[in-house]
């Protein structure tokens, strides 16, 4: 079984676990949240999906999306008024971001578990995860530049 199905039919069971109903459409979102390193937002998928799912509409992807987030499937990246995008890869990573572009790359790196630590220490929070980002151009727009 490949790598992108065994992750479809766990979380399928981790779905069917909680109680959710595994609809079409519902498949059809997480089959394309787990092939997609794109980092996409609801529009993007619903634009993916709609010329097989002419009756799935984006309200039907942001509830889809809530309830994979809530079920703990995927993780809501959230850029200030920009739309949310949705990652897949729910392990602890980073994001390389292009300013042009806005394309997503995961990256991990080891060792920042400390400044969680750190941060409790200064501030007494009781600290409960953080978020790294990186922003660049990515090599696609750098070679764009060039031409």
């Amino acid at each position: 079984m490949a790598v992108s199905s065994t992750q479809l039919k766990e979380s399928i069971d981790v779905l069917k676990q909680s109680g959710v109903r595994i609809t079409p459409q519902r498949h059809a979102i997480l089959e394309f949240l787990i092939n997609s390193h794109s980092h996409p937002t609801a529009d993007e998928i619903y634009k993916a999906l709609e010329p097989e799912y002419p009756n799935m509409s984006v309200a039907t992807v942001y509830n889809n999306l809530r309830v994979f987030r809530d079920a703990g499937l995927i993780k809501e990246l959230s850029y200030g008024d920009a739309s949310s995008r949705f990652d897949f890869t729910t392990s602890n990573h980073y994001h390389a971001i292009c300013e042009k572009c806005g394309k997503i790359v995961d990256f991990h790196y080891p060792g920042l578990d400390e400044v969680e630590h750190f941060a409790a220490s200064v501030t007494g929070y009781e600290i409960n995860k953080h978020r790294l980002e990186v922003y660049g151009i990515c090599p696609e727009c750098q070679a764009k530049e060039k031409h």
